[in-house]
């Protein structure tokens, strides 16, 4: 019997300045995060990814902020924000500033990942977070105008390509593929974060062309390359709308892939500047019914959360 739920994906914008303010935060049930909760409530998913939720060793956070949601199930792990490397990792000279972590981030773990669900996770989570940018397939590093890497060797040699997390989440009938991708600005003209936004995104794609099967087959994957051949939805902050770049056209053209959240638009900022950056892609099995965007209350935030109903094979 073929069955219905809904998968949402918010960028909730949370992330605070410093270690645990995020948990005191909400256990102050400050209007930002009541603000969130509504919204989340009112989408009701039954898979839920975050984005800007700080992470800690105990997820107390997370765990203080699904007391007000009420999912059965949460996921979450160290991302590569704020994960320090002792490197000039952006070239300005530098040591120890937020772009100097594996992603950027003022302590580890700031702005992080979670799932929540109703539905439980029917097998060990894959974690491609720690893959290196330069083992990525036609990885498109930043260099220097006269070739040399950017902004050095020994910093490419310990770059990892997610700024946050890649995850392939098991359930019952399908696999979440979820990720937070760096926004693809901030930089110079070496496109650092351009280029990494767009391996981030082209990490989903090499998966599906079995061109990583080693590297998942290392994780652990008991099907190596097969994880992401059957059912699968592919969500989260992609951080790139189709207008900035080819890449999103390109990820829509494959024939693996739908499109099962179109809309115009998923963020907002100032003068009304609008863009699509957060997606609910699926696999061609699973058929989209209706999907849409949620906004926060003006001024409790620039995304909206992104849901899409779908049904999954029998």
């Amino acid at each position: 019997m073929s069955q219905t739920l809904r998968i949402a994906t918010y960028q909730t914008e949370l992330q605070a300045r410093g270690p645990a303010l995020l948990l005191r935060d909400i256990k102050r049930e400050t209007d930002e995060v009541m603000a969130r909760v509504a919204l989340i409530k009112q989408a009701n998913p039954d898979v839920l990814i975050l984005q800007g939720i700080d992470w800690d060793y105990d997820a107390r956070a997370l765990t203080a902020l699904n007391a007000h949601l009420g999912f059965d199930h949460m996921f979450t792990g160290l991302p590569n924000a704020g994960m320090a490397t002792g490197l000039d990792m952006d070239g300005d000279g530098q040591l120890g500033q937020p772009r100097d972590a594996q992603g950027y981030g003022r302590f580890a773990g700031h702005g992080g990942v979670a799932v929540l669900s109703k539905r439980p996770i029917v097998g060990p989570v894959i974690d491609l977070s720690d893959h290196l940018w330069r083992d990525l397939p036609d990885a498109d590093l930043p260099t220097y105008p006269d070739g040399a890497p950017f902004p050095s060797a020994r910093a490419q040699a310990v770059q990892r390509l997610s700024s946050q997390v890649h995850w392939i989440v098991p359930f019952d009938g399908f696999t979440l593929a979820t990720f937070a991708a760096t926004p693809p600005i901030f930089d110079g003209d070496e496109d650092r974060n351009g280029k990494r936004n767009a391996d981030e995104i082209r990490l989903w794609a090499h998966l599906l062309d079995h061109r990583l099967d080693a590297a998942l087959a290392d994780r652990g994957a008991p099907n190596g390359g097969a994880s992401m051949s059957q059912s699968f939805i592919l969500a989260g902050l992609f951080n790139l709308d189709p207008s900035q770049d080819p890449l999103m056209e390109q990820m829509f053209a494959r024939a693996d892939l739908q499109d099962a959240a179109p809309t115009a638009h998923t963020a907002e900022f100032r003068n009304a500047y609008r863009l699509r950056l957060s997606y609910v892609l699926a696999s061609p099995d699973i058929t989209p019914r209706s999907s849409g965007v949620l906004w926060p209350p003006d001024g409790m935030g620039r995304h909206g959360l992104v849901w899409a109903d779908v049904t999954l094979r029998p």
